[in-house]
């Protein structure tokens, strides 16, 4: 049993105990939310950066990690270390252990600068303002450089309110602090708090020029600014400006020919006061170690070294524990190695979660030509962007795990659902607070931006083409698919309890609260639902496709779809970008990826209906169900070439299919659409096993090796294996593999060698190269585009938790989501 340690937890759920026994479901709700909000406040919320600390509230406190090797005067600017970037001589970063509710510890191999850096950050419960926490920071330079490695480490910490500033509480000498560097600040939100960075421990380098009377590096100095709130986040140019003012001192009191060392040089003179932005800077000679320690005021007791380090042992402890319960690799990976790698991708996934604020832009001119009802309506929607009508639009806020921390540091639509369903293996209470942030951001049409890029930060990160969003752009909704998994859990939870019987014990843990209290899951699936609704309701008014315009026969006149958004090249809204479609684009063309995700969506929305107790909406979207099972064969189907296909208008005017076979052709079995006796399903398996067509030795290809387009152009979804793709083809063979039914040996066959040329795939390349990649070339399994890209890639922890089927059976039967 995992080690459950804080005894204030075990108090709150004694009392939500008694509320719920009293059958008060609104104060066990709110009680709930509290709690998770509690425990969810603070965390390493900026995951663009190496390491960088905030809680889930606009304009509070934001801290970051910044370092560099200072051994010469040339590198220094390209040295530094703050925001995640790719090919930065990084030899892997990323933690090693991560549990979002306690903290974890991250390893960063520096081999740029020639050095080792570790982040250990653990929370500790306590008062009414999300608790304290701490962090551990160390420094080992790499076996490949001098013992007496130089190296400056920064802690940026900012006010990011109007009015609130942080306060230096003690001045130090002049040059310098020689202990503990003590800052001060209160805030509405988070009430009265200190900060404390400690001595530490480690040399400092040594210089004998006459400086040294007013920069000593045996001390610490702090650089206190007042700075525009919309400058708060640019530390590094901040930074960077204090420094050269710095070194433009030395060079006038000096001149160039009698400089200091760099070491000296590019050490902040010493200015502590208050300020809404505060730099403490160190300076160390080989490995060093320091903390930094927040103590809330509300909390009672300032946090100490002790407790980090207490608290250290106790969360890895825990993580291990619960590791080993969740997701503990099954045959043939049940090795140490596979373990960690585990514990890695699992950790890199929740540790990339982080709260963002601010406006976005939007184009809201409902334009005549984004209807995209006209030949040759690319060029006129094309026209129209060109207008640029677009407005910042907010603020809002999101809290959501994203992508990848050097390139995608954002949250986007379609990817969050793949990130939440290991995610809520783990936890649960964790993932819903995430949906629930993302329908926060619902227009009153039942739109979410596929893309948030809230606020300047974020915006600095995309070019300006991308950073527009349009209100009839979709995404294809994954969240379902968490959706989904939730409800089923609830049921058979709700299934072995008496009604009344549900309460909060001592035994049960946030993480899982609202499935083990069926009471709160169905209050919050019933707070959802109109939400769901609305976007379900938003996608048929918005992306349908055109059946009566162009006499097609098919079973029902409403159940065709097309994505909007598409250019001669793609459809970025698909998700699939430049997979081959019908050329040229045309307003009678169907997708037969759209027509899957809707057939998902309306099934989860049935089952949810049902539980929670609306059934004349379970029949409409069994309705609906009923229409996209007739439609995908009568308008989608291709019984020559074997598979699915997109449909378009031909030169006649009539319904034509266009079929590149690839991860479009295989939809409807990726996404559980088909009955296991179906001789459709038969076909597809062939498809998917063709070693000349999708099957390669590192996973399903996106596009058919046959393809005339494979591996050409960008060659973004026309060649390469993806994760998440891969993953619901490893999850729907599983199903098929064990239901009854005249296929399930093929699909066993064909789930036991992907899982396994899926994780030994990931594996050797995370092994080879420290990071976990975009995509996998299929010829040579190498990671390719963007690396730490531990967003759905992150999917393989839950593949490697599944039995081997074609090993000894572990008696799992139950049907995965």
């Amino acid at each position: 049993m995992a080690f459950r340690r804080p005894l204030t937890a075990w108090l709150s759920f004694l009392l939500l105990s008694l509320f719920a026994s009293a059958q008060d479901e609104g104060v066990l709700n709110g009680e709930t939310g509290r709690l998770n909000n509690q425990s969810l406040l603070w965390g390493p919320y900026r995951p663009n950066l190496y390491f960088g600390v905030r809680p889930r509230i606009p304009h509070s406190l934001m801290t970051g990690l910044l370092w560099a090797k200072i051994d010469n005067y040339v590198d220094v600017q390209n040295s530094f270390r703050y925001t995640c970037e790719q090919h930065e001589g990084m030899a892997g970063y990323g933690w090693d252990e991560y549990d979002t509710r306690k903290g974890g510890v991250q390893s960063i191999h520096d081999a740029g600068n020639k050095i080792d850096i570790s982040t250990t950050f653990v929370k500790i419960p306590g008062g009414g303002h999300g608790g304290s926490w701490a962090a551990r920071i160390k420094g080992e330079p790499r076996e490949d450089t001098a013992a007496d490695l130089k190296t400056t480490v920064m802690f940026y910490a900012a006010s990011e309110a109007l009015g609130e500033v942080l306060e230096v509480v003690d001045d130090g000498d002049d040059n310098g602090f020689e202990g503990d560097v003590t800052l001060k600040g209160s805030s509405e939100a988070l009430g009265d708090y200190k900060l404390v960075v400690t001595a530490g421990q480690g040399e400092h380098p040594g210089s004998n020029h006459d400086i040294s009377k007013r920069r000593d590096l045996d001390k610490t100095t702090v650089r206190s600014l007042m700075l525009p709130g919309d400058h708060l986040w640019q530390a590094k140019p901040i930074i960077f400006q204090q420094l050269k003012a710095g070194v433009d001192e030395i060079i006038q009191d000096y001149g160039p020919e009698n400089a200091p060392p760099p070491w000296q040089v590019y050490q902040l003179a010493n200015a502590p006061g208050a300020g809404n932005a505060q730099i403490i800077q160190k300076v160390f000679e080989g490995p060093f170690e320091f903390d930094i320690l927040f103590s809330s005021g509300s909390a009672g007791k300032d946090t100490t070294s002790e407790d980090l380090t207490r608290e250290i042992r106790l969360t890895t402890e825990a993580f291990h524990d619960r590791f080993s319960e969740v997701f503990e690799p099954q045959a043939p990976f049940k090795t140490d190695e596979y373990r960690k790698f585990g514990r890695s991708m699992l950790s890199n996934l929740a540790g990339g979660i982080g709260y963002f604020y601010g406006r976005h832009v939007v184009d809201r001119s409902y334009a005549p030509e984004y209807e995209e009802e006209n030949e040759g309506f690319w060029e006129e929607t094309a026209e129209a962007r060109a207008r640029k009508q677009e407005q910042l639009e907010g603020p809002h806020e999101l809290y959501t795990s994203i992508p990848s921390r050097p390139f995608f540091p954002r949250g986007f639509l379609w990817d969050e659902g793949f990130h939440l369903l290991p995610i809520a293996d783990w936890d649960i209470d964790l993932t819903l607070e995430i949906v629930k942030s993302w329908y926060n951001l619902m227009d009153e049409d039942g739109w979410i931006a596929r893309e948030q890029i809230l606020g300047e930060e974020a915006r600095s990160k995309v070019p300006p083409e991308f950073q527009v969003q349009y209100p009839h752009y979709a995404n294809p909704p994954t969240l379902y698919l968490v959706l989904e998994a939730f409800t089923e859990r609830l049921q058979k939870t709700n299934g072995s309890q008496h009604t009344g019987s549900e309460h909060l014990s001592q035994a049960v843990v946030l993480e899982n609260a609202h499935v083990d209290n069926p009471t709160l899951g169905i209050e919050y699936l019933r707070n959802l639902y109109p939400l769901l609704r609305r976007q379900f309701l938003w996608f048929k008014k918005t992306q349908f496709g055109d059946i009566k315009s162009y006499d097609r026969e098919a079973y029902s006149t409403k159940e065709a779809y097309r994505w909007r958004g598409r250019s001669v090249q793609h459809i970025l809204t698909s998700g699939l970008d430049d997979y081959p479609r019908p050329q040229p684009p045309h307003p009678g063309e169907l997708h037969v990826d759209l027509m899957s995700w809707m057939g998902m969506m309306s099934r989860s929305l049935a089952k949810i209906a049902d539980f929670v107790g609306l059934p004349e909406d379970v029949q409409e979207y069994n309705k609906v169900s009923d229409g996209i099972s007739h439609n995908l064969v009568d308008l989608h189907w291709s019984e020559s070439e074997g598979c699915f296909c997109d449909a378009t208008i031909d030169d006649f005017e009539e319904h034509t299919l266009v079929c590149h076979k690839g991860y479009i052709s295989i939809f409807p079995l990726l996404l559980g659409l088909l009955q296991p006796d179906d001789p459709k399903l038969g076909k597809l398996l062939n498809l998917v096993g063709d070693e000349e067509e999708l099957f390669s030795p590192h996973g399903i290809r996106s596009l058919s090796k046959k393809s005339e387009f494979y591996g050409t152009d960008e060659n973004y979804w026309r060649s390469p294996v993806w994760i998440n793709i891969n993953y619901l083809a490893v999850v729907s063979l599983r199903n098929y593999a064990l239901q009854p039914g005249p296929y399930s040996a093929k699909a066993k066959d064909l789930y036991s060698r992907l899982r396994k040329n899926l994780i030994e795939t990931v594996y050797k390349s995370w092994e080879e190269t420290g990071f976990a990649w975009e995509q996998y070339n299929p010829e040579t399994g190498q990671g390719q585009r963007t690396q730490h890209f531990t967003g759905w890639t992150s999917l393989v922890v839950k593949i490697m938790a599944m039995e081997d089927l074609g090993g000894a059976s572990s008696g799992h039967t139950r049907v995965e989501l």
